[in-house]
């Protein structure tokens, strides 16, 4: 599943991605796009106990693959 949150303003892409996470099953991933790092949802993550990549795009957005 691919989440765009590009053009959103903060908490909303948070918010998002935290609902779209819940839709999951063990073992899916969840890839997001952001226009910046994310990182109070990387607290939120670490907490949940979930993996997360981030790879910034050559647009200057952030790709987040998240693993639940």
């Amino acid at each position: 599943m691919i989440l765009d949150n590009r053009g959103l303003e903060p908490p909303q892409p948070m918010m998002r991605t935290l609902e779209a996470l819940e839709t999951l099953s063990a073992g899916e991933t969840l890839s997001i796009i952001n226009d910046r790092r994310p990182m109070f949802l990387y607290e939120q993550l670490e907490e949940k106990g979930l993996e997360h990549v981030t790879r910034q795009q050559e647009d200057g957005s952030y790709l987040i693959e998240i693993t639940k």
